[in-house]
């Protein structure tokens, strides 16, 4: 065995293939962000009034994954925070992902963390929400500030906290300030996100809105040609590589992230099989990887609703190979009461089933049942291979 081990560690320690992953990774902020010039310019300008120490109006980018919205945003804030240091304007930028878990998932959390990023303290639990929001205005209303909240994947505000005012109340709460200015930068996933807001909040939240075009496949290619320059060794990569990754990436709605993923984990593959660099077949299994890995991570992100309604279709669809809604809501009900948990209506569990299906989890497809009127017909979607596994991580995480 340590024969064995050494052989895998000894050919890892050769890195033929990265000089630096780090360039390929989600969390690496490029220098230059190719072919959203024109975007980044709208951002910019909507946002510069800061630089005086006037209110923009908020903001509201949406566009698919992996179309450069947030590192566009985060790329303007840095550099209104590099030109504001030293002009005598008080401004603050602070951002939140709204998918994290036990983060956003409740007003007060959200609060809690925004006031955490901004050096003040709350407890996990415990105080009213009103305490909070309280807290929240006397800590930015003492002295006379511009605060930019940025709100990454604003619409899983709204998936998580359906009941919530959250976002109304946030744009509301200029009116209750003497000193500082709020200014709110919303950014959505779902193209649909701003037919489905409450009209008071469109009209609040939403006063300039962009929209992110995907990525194209050419334009996918110049990506990832400039981020593998940086991230492979000479000679790495095989013919036809890049146009791969990127056609594949084209086909998942032009994202980026997607294409960096796949291009990564092939490097990884390929110096896993001794390879000295990556062919077209490290492709293909990369993106049967990163499809099962994306999966998995759906099913353990999701809110709590979410990861009931999959259960229950996932427990009915052991049994047959298909199911349909009324069987779903009558297993997710038994699932509530077991897990202590609020029962949503028949209405709001067939949105969240349309949503698996967008996602791919599984297929849905609408059909007659005679005198018993229309319901969906349900099939899954899951790998069979992953199946089990994802079902385990629902029950984990449910505490089932």
């Amino acid at each position: 065995m340590v024969l064995k081990l050494d052989k895998i560690f000894d050919s890892t320690s050769k890195n033929f293939i990265f000089k630096d992953k780090y360039m390929l990774q989600s969390n690496y902020t490029p220098q230059t962000i190719p072919h959203r010039d024109k975007e980044i310019e709208q951002v910019a300008a909507i946002l510069a009034p800061s630089l005086k120490g006037e209110r923009p109006s908020n903001l509201f980018v949406y566009g698919k994954t992996g179309c450069g919205k947030t590192l566009s945003v985060q790329y303007v804030k840095e550099e209104l925070l590099k030109r504001v240091k030293n002009s005598g304007v008080s401004l603050k930028i602070e951002y939140l992902n709204c998918k994290l878990r036990k983060v956003s998932d409740t007003e007060y959390r959200i609060l809690a963390e925004f006031i955490k990023k901004l050096g003040g303290k709350v407890p996990a639990t415990g105080l009213p929400t009103d305490a909070v929001y309280n807290q929240f205005i006397e800590m930015i209303d003492k002295e006379k500030q511009l605060l930019i909240l940025v709100l990454d994947e604003v619409d899983q505000v709204v998936k998580k906290i359906p009941e919530s005012n959250f976002l109304y109340n946030l744009t509301r709460l200029n009116t209750e300030l003497k000193n500082a200015q709020i200014c709110l930068v919303g950014i959505s996933n779902d193209l649909r996100f701003l037919d489905n807001l409450d009209p008071r909040v469109r009209s609040s939240l939403s006063e300039e809105e962009i929209v992110f075009q995907s990525y194209n496949a050419l334009q996918l290619q110049d990506i990832l040609r400039e981020r593998a320059e940086s991230a492979f060794q000479a000679g790495a990569m095989g013919d036809g590589v890049i146009e791969k990754c990127a056609a594949f990436a084209a086909r998942e709605h032009g994202d980026a992230r997607r294409a960096l993923d796949l291009l990564r984990v092939a490097g990884e593959v390929a110096e896993r099989g001794g390879a000295s660099k990556i062919d077209l077949k490290h492709i293909d299994s990369a993106n049967s990887k990163i499809e099962r890995d994306k999966i998995l991570d759906v099913v353990e992100s999701e809110p709590k609703q979410f990861q009931l309604t999959l259960l229950a279709m996932m427990e009915l669809l052991e049994k047959s190979d298909k199911v349909f809604t009324g069987d779903v809501y009558r297993t997710y009900q038994e699932l509530c009461k077991k897990t202590h948990t609020e029962i949503l209506t028949q209405r709001r569990v067939s949105s969240i089933i349309s949503e698996y299906d967008m996602q791919g989890l599984i297929n849905a497809k609408n059909v007659s049942r005679g005198t018993y009127g229309k319901t969906r017909e349900i099939r899954s979607a899951i790998p069979k291979e992953i199946e089990q596994q994802a079902k385990s991580t629902l029950i984990e995480a449910l505490s089932l």
